[in-house]
C-alpha cells in the first residue's frame, strides 16, 4: 500500500477513538480527514461502509445502555429521511449545504453550553425532529452524527446509553444511505480492499475510546461531545473559504 493509505488508517483510528469518546461516531472527523486523500463521492462511500462496522463495535461494548423509545422514535425517521438524503446527492450542492449545517451546529451547540443544566424534555416531537434532521443530514453530505449528537446531548442522557442508542441509529442510517452510495458508485471496487483495515480500527478505536470513557464523567462527557463539535463544524467553515 501507498504511504497515504496508511496516513488515512491512521487518522481513520483517531478519528474512531474521538468519535468513540464524544458519542456520536467518527463520521465527523473521518469525513474532513478522508476528503484530504479522495473526492467527495468516493469519501462518501468510503465513510458509510467504515461506520457500519463502527457502530456494530460501539453496539457490542455498550449494549447494556441500550434506550429502545429513542431509538424507535429517533431511530426510524432517521432511517428514512437518510434515503431521501443520500438520493438527493445527485441533485444538491453539497458544499454549499455542509457551510450551512456547520454554521447553524456551532451556534446550536454554543447555546446547549448556555443551557447546559436545562436539558431538553425527551417528548416524541423533539426525537421526531432530531431524527429526521440528523438522517437527512447525513444522506445528503455524509455526516449527521453531529446534529444527532447534539440532540441527545440535549436530552442530557448517561453517556452509555447516549453512545449505545445513537450506535444502533446510526447503524440503521449507514446500512441505507450504504446501499445508495454503492448503487451511486460511490464505493468503487478497488475500495474493497480498505474493508479489513477498516473492521480492525473500529473495533479497536471502539474498545480504547470505551476505556477513555471510564476515567471521564458524565457533565465533562457532555462538555467532550459540545466542544469537539464546535471544533469540527469551525473546521469546515473555515475549509469552506480556505
Amino acid at each position: 500500500m501507498e504511504l497515504n493509505y496508511y496516513l488515512l488508517f491512521t487518522l481513520a483510528l483517531i478519528a474512531e477513538i474521538i468519535g468513540t469518546v464524544s458519542g456520536f461516531g467518527s463520521s465527523i472527523l473521518f469525513v474532513p480527514l478522508a476528503s484530504l486523500f479522495y473526492d467527495f463521492n468516493s469519501v462518501l462511500g468510503i465513510t458509510a461502509v467504515f461506520h457500519v462496522f463502527s457502530n456494530i463495535s460501539k453496539i457490542i461494548l455498550f449494549k447494556k445502555g441500550v434506550d429502545k423509545r429513542l431509538i424507535l422514535k429517533l431511530g426510524i425517521p432517521a432511517v428514512i429521511f437518510v434515503i431521501i438524503g443520500a438520493i438527493l446527492t445527485k441533485y444538491i450542492p453539497q458544499k454549499e449545504s455542509e457551510l450551512f449545517m456547520n454554521i447553524m451546529l456551532v451556534f446550536f451547540a454554543f447555546f446547549l453550553v448556555y443551557k447546559i443544566n436545562s436539558p431538553l424534555e425527551q417528548n416524541d416531537k423533539n426525537l421526531i425532529i432530531g431524527g429526521i434532521s440528523s438522517g437527512f443530514l447525513a444522506g445528503l453530505i455524509g455526516t449527521g452524527g453531529a446534529l444527532r449528537g447534539l440532540t441527545l446531548a440535549a436530552f442530557n442522557l448517561p453517556k452509555n446509553i447516549y453512545i449505545s442508542t445513537s450506535a444502533i441509529i446510526d447503524l440503521g442510517v449507514d446500512l441505507s444511505r450504504s446501499i445508495v452510495y454503492i448503487y451511486n458508485g460511490y464505493f468503487l471496487t478497488k475500495y474493497i480492499i480498505y474493508i479489513p483495515f477498516l473492521i480492525l480500527i473500529s473495533v479497536l478505536g471502539s474498545w480504547i475510546g470505551k476505556i477513555i470513557l471510564t476515567y471521564i464523567s458524565e457533565l465533562y462527557f457532555k462538555y467532550i461531545v459540545i466542544i469537539i463539535i464546535i471544533i469540527t463544524c469551525l473546521f469546515q467553515v473555515i475549509k469552506y473559504f480556505y
